[in-house]
């Protein structure tokens, strides 16, 4: 599954690489792209082992704002 999400927040390359390992973090996660001009991370993940959901939400709890 791939799927494209919107952070708000996301400034630097610290906060890239804080992301990147958030997203990185979940079961299932095959691959992650971050966009800082955009401010957009595209995900591929496996759905079996992995919800949108808890993707969101391992960003969420590093203080990232998700829309």
């Amino acid at each position: 599954m791939k799927s494209s999400i919107k952070i708000i927040g996301m400034k630097t390359s610290e906060d890239i690489k804080k992301i990147k390992n958030a997203v990185a973090s979940n079961t299932g996660v095959v691959a992650c792209e971050i966009n800082k001009e955009k401010g957009e991370v595209s995900i591929i993940y496996d759905d079996y082992f992995s919800k949108l959901d808890k993707i969101i939400d391992s960003i969420e709890l590093l203080g990232y704002t998700v829309v």
